[in-house]
């Protein structure tokens, strides 16, 4: 048999090539082509003849089958509600996160709450030895929950253990960067590496039956590092989000063959642990300011669940050539492309000025729906004119000026009346007028423009207003 061919593989993306170069062609990533053992052709190939000869396997149809087995609520509603209602048996999950957000925390806490609940739960670490874990798990509570625990990277050693266990409930890894599998020549955290002990732990778990729970790092830029195939291969991607300064933390659904995607979930890291947070919307809104320019309530929708949050916006004078935008929370072309179509269709001009725009809390909003938020906190931060404090905003902005409709307006109007807001600034349609006598529909941005600084301003070609 012919010797399998030399593979130089990006540890970046996973890319292959068959000599190294300084530079990875696919993603611009500097050194970080590795030399790995390529893989070797299956016998006989696609040649019919020389397949081994046995029964096929038969396809089914989509009518019959079993139940799907129940699924092992945590006990942690929000941990559930990202999860889509619990954990799903023989299913993989994959959880990515910066360090220190509290991936291992949440997990831990996951862990006791099922061992506490009768479930057998397997806390397998490769990067804390075992009384590491008891100490976390001791600040956190959880001393008398009887987790099973295990300090190991090896694949084959873990899975040696797990059948000496017998048949677990949940096996959550920690983490997978840090396993090897003995059959592949490279190092841990290699591509090949996490490639391979990710197919292997997902057939555990479709084969077994069990709900497995992997950890995983992320790069620079958030993404889960090692090749996006190990996103494909897991039925649910978890992400961990927030500041490791700022108490609050964002656990959203990225990807869930099981549930809805898009879905969060609120914590606040306190000295016990991750404690759920029951109102997200109250908690946000908690230390707003009254009479403050530049400050909008954002109506938005997170998965399934309403969620009101403050939107910050501040517009300076700047003492550089180029001015500078600076965004935290929200995407910086979107807002370019806001200022663009409030410069260029209502006259407002944000050139010689630099505008800094905030979410506050700590959690990023990715919908369009937040367009006329930022768009009037802005306005509101250039004129020096403040929103009611009762009032909500939500709509997304085309680059003609029209505001249009958005998803799950009533949802959104009610959370806000529970809060006491009783004014809302909509787009036309958007709402149905027997809800409340004080929303405001809006077609154009032009109007949006008219009620903050007058009608004799929010035209195209007009005059900036005065930055006061």
């Amino acid at each position: 048999m012919a010797r399998p061919g030399e593979n130089w593989v990006c540890q970046s993306c996973g890319t292959a090539a068959r000599k190294w170069s300084g530079r990875c062609e696919s993603c611009g990533a500097w050194n970080s082509m590795v030399e790995e053992a390529g893989a070797q052709a299956l016998p006989g190939g696609l040649d019919p003849k020389a397949r081994k000869k046995g029964r096929g396997p038969e396809f089914a149809d989509l009518r019959g089958g079993e139940a799907p087995p129940p699924r092992l609520p945590s006990g942690i509603e929000e941990f559930d509600r990202v999860a889509g209602g619990g954990l799903v048996p023989g299913s993989a999950l994959l959880v990515g996160g910066d360090p220190g957000i509290g991936k291992s925390t949440i997990l831990l806490q996951v862990a006791a709450a099922l061992a506490r609940a009768g479930k057998l739960c397997a806390y397998i670490s490769g990067e804390e030895a075992v009384n590491q874990v008891r100490l976390r798990a001791g600040r956190l509570g959880l001393g008398d929950a009887p987790v099973r625990l295990l300090a190991e990277t090896g694949l084959g050693d873990i899975f040696a253990a797990l059948d000496g266990l017998g048949r677990p409930d949940v096996v959550i890894i920690d983490s997978i960067q840090t396993m090897f599998a003995e059959n592949i020549e490279s190092a841990p955290g290699t591509v090949s590496q996490v490639r391979a002990v990710a197919g292997e732990l997902v057939r555990y778990a479709k084969k077994r039956g069990v709900t497995v729970i992997l950890v995983g790092h992320v790069t620079k830029d958030g993404q889960i590092a090692g090749p996006r195939v190990v996103e494909h291969m897991v039925d649910t991607v978890l992400y961990f989000e927030g500041e490791r300064s700022h108490q609050f933390r964002i656990l959203r659904a990225v990807k869930n063959r099981f549930g809805p995607t898009d879905e969060i979930g609120v914590f606040e890291m306190t000295g016990g642990g991750l404690a759920q947070v029951a109102n997200p919307s109250a908690v946000f809104l908690g230390e707003r300011q009254e009479d403050v320019s530049g400050t909008v309530v954002f109506a938005g929708i997170e998965g399934s669940r309403p969620l009101l949050v403050e939107i910050q916006a501040l517009v300076a004078p700047s003492a550089l050539g180029t001015p500078r935008r600076a965004v935290i929370g929200w995407d910086s072309g979107r807002l370019a492309m806001v200022m663009a179509v409030l410069e260029a269709r209502c006259g407002i001009a944000f050139g010689p000025r630099d505008v800094y725009l905030n979410v506050a809390g700590g959690l990023r909003i990715v919908e369009p729906g937040a367009d006329l938020a930022v768009a009037a906190a802005l306005v509101s931060a250039m004129v020096d004119i403040a929103l009611p404090r009762n009032m909500v905003v939500f709509g997304e902005i085309g680059l003609t000026g029209e505001v249009r409709p958005v998803a799950q307006s009533e949802a959104r109007l009610k959370e806000a009346a529970k809060l006491g807001f009783d004014q809302a600034l909509v787009p036309t349609g958007g709402a149905k007028r027997t809800t409340s006598a004080g929303i405001t529909e809006i077609s154009r941005l032009a109007d949006m423009v008219h009620r903050l600084v007058g009608e004799g301003v929010g035209a195209a070609g007009g005059h900036p207003p005065r930055n006061r």
